[in-house]
């Protein structure tokens, strides 16, 4: 049995067109190690464009103009697409010519000076140190009445906040990633790039606590590696885990976020305690700084609230 394909889409497309769509893919599945998720939406796009240049004759990469790129986006707008949607449609158009241009497929680079929308720049959904604690302290009131589930729920929380990493890479850590006396856990991240992260003793306590309760949930013979399982005793979702997250914010009282909320969290949290940049970068996995400095602004728009709320004389009309 062949497994599915990504996307299915491209297969009609002019011989030209379609080769350069399955090399493009190759080249962004296996040169740049992307995810599966990133794979599909460059697929997806690029398959777009060369569907809706075909239409317009094109046959090969080569005829592809600066014109047509500019047609296709207008489209896009036309049929009420976000502005974040254009913008990655954009930048997967550039990254699509400038693929052929290196492998000789075009004479010239026909998205160089193709430009994107600008996206608004939206912060981060972040708890503060207290929504926090009242969300892990839920948890581990929840996990009193010593469910395997609710002990697995308190260790999930507890990590993901303790460490700052993807859904992703916690539902691929295995026993064997995790050590207890050191307290760090070894994970890998976009690219297959693994990186050593610790944490501290409050989630390695409920790591532990998990540890002991885990035979419970784990099945005979399935994702025996597996840090973190179902209730079916194979290696949790991502799913899984986004609905463990929702359900126990809400639970707690506390704002409503998505595990990718708990690593904005940490990030915000270990800046705000002091770490420079570069330390949040690595500890987060990230290949630029500048996807790091988000952060930053989420803090500063924190002091700002804050000193909206307790200076006397931060209002337009103080001392009037």
């Amino acid at each position: 049995m062949t497994s599915a394909r990504p996307v299915p889409a491209g297969d009609d497309l002019p011989t030209g067109l379609h080769a350069a769509l399955l090399g493009f893919v190759a080249h962004v599945r296996d040169e740049r190690g992307s995810s599966v998720h990133t794979v599909r939406a460059y697929r997806g796009d690029v398959a777009d464009l060369l569907s809706f240049c075909s239409d317009r004759g094109v046959k090969d990469p080569d005829g592809i103009t600066l014109t047509h790129l500019r047609a296709w986006l207008a489209l896009q707008n036309s049929h009420g697409r976000a502005r974040s949607t254009i913008a990655r449609r954009a930048a997967s158009a550039r990254a699509f010519t400038a693929w052929c241009l290196r492998r000789g497929l075009t004479a010239v680079d026909a998205g160089d000076r193709l430009s994107s929308p600008q996206v608004p720049r939206v912060l981060p959904t972040v708890l503060d140190t207290g929504e926090a604690a009242a969300l892990m302290d839920h948890a581990a009131v929840a996990a009193d009445d010593g469910s395997p589930a609710a002990i697995r729920d308190r260790a999930i929380l507890e990590l993901l906040y303790a460490t700052g990493i993807r859904v992703a890479e916690l539902c691929w850590i295995d026993v064997d990633d995790v050590d207890l006396q050191r307290r760090t856990v070894r994970v890998t991240g976009k690219g297959d790039k693994q990186r050593t992260v610790p944490f501290g003793l409050p989630a390695a306590a409920a790591v532990a606590a998990w540890l002991v309760a885990r035979p419970g949930l784990l099945a005979e013979g399935r994702a025996a590696a597996a840090l973190f399982v179902g209730v079916r005793g194979g290696r949790i979702d991502a799913r899984t885990v986004r609905s463990t997250v929702h359900r126990l914010a809400e639970d707690a009282g506390v704002p409503d976020l998505a595990p990718h909320g708990l690593r904005h969290t940490a990030a915000t949290h270990v800046l705000e305690g002091g770490a420079d940049l570069r330390t949040v970068q690595e500890l987060l996995g990230h290949a630029s700084l500048s996807t790091t400095q988000r952060y930053t602004h989420v803090s500063v728009e924190r002091l700002r609230a804050t000193f909206a709320q307790a200076h006397p004389r931060a209002s337009a009309d103080a001392g009037s």
